[in-house]
């Protein structure tokens, strides 16, 4: 897998890639089992879809229980790594995060179904061989979100909390059943390092 983005002829701001088949099963896996931990979205009570409902609809209080989503979801006021809050603290975490889950939960899912929906037409597409897939600017900022997602949820499975760590993991031996893991976060970040430079430039 060596695939990097690069500036999309003709679209200002937009991005390319060429992906084979098995590159493309890969993150789409990827991103759905992200999807899958997420959750579904949740319709208003009263049913009316209105905007402004969303915006004031209170989410939960308190972190989720799972590592992975806790790292998607932290505490406010708290960094990862840092001590355990005080009843303030805690206070204020659960008040910010009960008016802010909601909304980053829905923005999360959005860019994972984007990353998804283009992949599934890069797919009916391709003819067996590798497909080239042009993003626009808007779907360059989700796929980059979501691509940074996947790569934090792998980090919490694969116990990374710095590069000296990733580095140990990549020696691994290819029998290892964390490998795939381990290179698929590897090539996440390369995709990821390799769009941002791209809608930087």
């Amino acid at each position: 897998m060596a695939a990097y983005f690069e500036r999309a002829g003709g679209a200002a701001g937009g991005a390319a890639i060429v992906l084979d088949p098995m590159e493309i099963s890969i993150l789409r896996s990827l991103a759905t089992q992200l999807l899958e931990l997420i959750g579904p979205g949740e319709e208003p009570e009263n049913g009316s879809g209105d905007p402004l409902d969303a915006l004031f609809a209170e989410g939960p209080s308190k972190a989720p229980d799972d590592p992975a989503l806790a790292r998607l979801f932290p505490d406010a006021y708290r960094g990862p790594g840092e001590p355990e809050q005080d009843a303030a603290g805690k206070e204020q975490s659960a008040e910010f995060r009960r008016f802010t889950e909601g909304e980053l939960r829905s923005r999360k899912r959005a860019d994972i179904l984007a990353l998804v929906r283009t992949l599934d037409a890069a797919t009916s597409a391709a003819d067996g061989e590798g497909v080239v897939l042009t993003l626009e600017p808007a779907q360059s900022r989700q796929w980059l979100g979501a691509l940074n997602d996947l790569r934090l949820a792998i980090a919490v499975r694969l116990d990374i909390d710095d590069e000296q760590r990733a580095d140990q993991l990549f020696e691994l031996p290819d029998d290892h059943p964390a490998k795939p893991l381990v290179m698929a976060y590897l090539w996440l970040g390369a995709l990821q390092e390799s769009l941002l430079e791209t809608l930087l430039s």
